[in-house]
């Protein structure tokens, strides 16, 4: 039987989906690089997926919407 796919990821799982060590996405956070995980439940911070995906695909950044390529 598959796995689901998650929605959902620990800080751990995503520095792994973004081939980062946990330190170096930890600081990417930390410098507002990246967002913030949400607390789902008290102490337990998770990142959307789907957030995480755009931002392996560069449609994260904000402010550009208005840019000819």
């Amino acid at each position: 039987m598959n796995r689901p796919a998650p929605i959902l990821a620990s800080e751990t799982s995503a520095a792994r989906l973004l081939d980062m060590k946990p330190a170096e996405f930890r600081a990417l956070v930390e410098a507002g690089h990246f967002p913030r995980g949400r607390e789902i439940a008290p102490g337990m911070v998770r990142w959307p997926v789907d957030e995480l995906r755009l931002i392996a695909n560069g449609e994260a950044a904000e402010g550009l919407g208005d840019v000819q390529w």
